[in-house]
């Protein structure tokens, strides 16, 4: 099912808000999030610390003490029982928007997530609807401890039933967590960390892209660069350094992770003939292969070069000390591409 498309007058914006502001990603969503619950008296938001505290990030910050404590649970630490719980609610008409601390927590919830979850819909023949969205902190880059700093997207990616998104930046923020509540599906919906705190210039009042769909951040016609989620900031730092090598670097933001909108890549790689794909997950059976695969099959002629990846190292997250080795960087990236341009 294909999420609503939200416009002005559903914003929930006041009319007297001025029409642009410069917000943080993390304001963008507790923004977004308030907006959702005006809007929808069914939208509740629940899990650990979200309400008092408003969140270890406070990206719940004021919820409660503005709807109620009806409206924003704060749950027992049992990842299981707050999405258990958010079906069943599912079930009973609302619009649950689960809160996941961090990324490496989700996996007690992992068997409600892709045994109940994602095939209650299916397993009904479409009768019942799962309009749950599990919102998760994920990647690197904050100096955390263990299961702190993952990127476990692809396990969601790979289930059938489940949508996956990330936003990069404010206003995807802002507008992608209001429509992933819109949408009648399950939606895993990313967040990177540590640009929590990056400003954007915001308009409520315009007119956001479709949730799923990819966007072409910086047009460019040596080479494609393709990402999501933290890496996007990344991407095109590099990009901008490789204008003084003389390369104009194309960089796509995926946005949306299952499904895939690979359609702008596909005619960026058709011009380009060079396609590196970037990501802080694992390279092994990961969303940067499936890029590279279906690339593969669909422009196979227009390469000029094999499809390079860049990507965290195939192991667990390292102690932090070590994680800028980890991280994909400005350098990484730009020697991928000189790697490609040279074949």
């Amino acid at each position: 099912m294909a999420a609503p498309t939200l416009n002005r007058k559903d914003t929930g914006t006041p009319g007297d808000q001025p029409a642009t502001q410069t917000v943080t990603l993390a304001k963008a969503l507790n923004s977004g999030l308030r907006a959702a619950m005006e809007r929808d008296p069914k939208v509740i938001i629940m899990g650990e610390d979200v309400g008092k505290l408003g969140g270890v990030f406070r990206i719940t910050d004021g919820l409660q003490k503005d709807f109620g404590e009806q409206r924003v649970l704060d749950t027992p630490l049992a990842e299981s029982g707050i999405i258990g719980t958010a079906i069943g609610l599912a079930l009973r008409g609302y619009r649950p928007v689960c809160e996941i601390q961090f990324d490496g927590f989700v996996f007690p919830g992992f068997d409600q997530i892709v045994s109940q979850l994602a095939k209650l819909h299916y397993r009904s023949q479409g009768k019942l609807k799962m309009p749950v969205v599990v919102r998760i902190p994920y990647g690197g880059g904050i100096g955390a401890v263990e299961h702190h700093s993952e990127s476990p997207e692809s396990y969601f990616a790979h289930t059938a039933g489940l949508k996956v998104v990330s936003c990069a930046n404010a206003v995807d923020a802002y507008w992608m967590i209001q429509q992933a509540i819109a949408c009648d599906d399950p939606v895993m919906f990313f967040e990177p960390k540590r640009r929590y705190w990056e400003k954007a210039e915001l308009d409520p009042t315009a007119e956001p892209d479709p949730l799923f769909s990819s966007r072409v951040v910086r047009p460019g016609s040596t080479a494609t660069l393709v990402t999501y989620g933290p890496l996007v900031k990344t991407t095109l730092e590099a990009a901008a350094a490789a204008e003084s090598d003389g390369h104009s670097l194309e960089v796509i933001d995926l946005r949306s992770l299952s499904p895939m909108d690979l359609e702008p890549v596909f005619d960026s790689v058709r011009r380009t003939g060079h396609l590196v794909v970037v990501s802080e997950a694992v390279a092994e059976a990961s969303l940067t292969a499936e890029v590279a695969a279906r690339v593969q099959q669909e422009c196979f002629y227009s390469l000029e070069a094999p499809v390079l990846r860049v990507t965290g190292f195939d192991t667990p997250y390292p102690p932090s000390k070590c994680e800028e080795e980890f991280l994909p960087d400005l350098d990484r990236i730009l020697d991928a591409v000189d790697r490609s341009l040279a074949f």
